[in-house]
């Protein structure tokens, strides 16, 4: 074989797998720095943020006692005004970030000597003295109760007022009403006892 032929081969051969060489580190570069970018991206996309809920009260108990208290009708109810008929209290939420904060408020029961059917309870949102209903009056008996296992992480056997979820920073103000229902018969009279608790969590993202 002519050598300038046979020179030119080799040439060829060593251009071919240069290329090849060139083409096969550009792909591990390609795939390298994709992989880099994905990883980024999960770190950042595992970021968690958290809210704090706080709750805060007028009166020097968390709670509304009734004591020898009278069937009373809904429309007398809800107009009920008083320390000792009423139970204001707040909710104070800080949003850090973009957290949601799934929240309740609810109420365990107290020494009663009162049947849960017997007591009804209404609970409004008070803005600049006019209040919104959140809750209609309602037999305590009629209430749902905790599991346990919600997401906003209460105790079990709580009767729950209200739920919600939310994304921004807030400052709630209630008003809890309680008495006897009207259909109820009472005698010698009786206690009933309501102690308020505000549960919160902001779950991981």
């Amino acid at each position: 074989m002519d050598k300038n032929v046979k020179v030119k081969n080799n040439f060829k051969e060593i251009i071919f797998s240069l290329s090849a060489i060139i083409v096969l580190i550009t792909i591990v570069v390609a795939i390298s720095f994709a992989a880099f970018n994905y990883l980024g991206t999960g770190e950042k996309a595992n970021t968690i943020n958290s809210g704090i809920i706080n709750m805060s009260y007028s009166e020097p108990d968390n709670g509304i006692n009734l004591v020898n208290a009278l069937p009373i009708s809904d429309e007398q109810g809800k107009l009920l005004s008083g320390s000792l008929n009423v139970f204001d209290f707040t909710i104070e939420a800080e949003i850090v970030g973009n957290a949601t904060i799934n929240y309740a408020i609810t109420a365990v029961k107290g020494e009663s000597t009162v049947d849960d059917s017997a007591i009804k309870v209404y609970l409004t949102k008070v803005n600049n003295n006019l209040e919104s209903v959140v809750l209609e009056p309602t037999k305590i008996s009629n209430l749902s109760v905790t599991t346990g296992s919600e997401s906003y992480q209460p105790s079990s056997g709580e009767f729950i007022l209200f739920n919600d979820s939310i994304t921004n920073s807030i400052t709630d103000n209630y008003r809890l009403r309680m008495w006897v229902s009207d259909d109820y018969t009472i005698s010698n009279g009786g206690t009933y006892t309501l102690r308020v608790n505000v549960y919160g969590t902001s779950p991981a993202l």
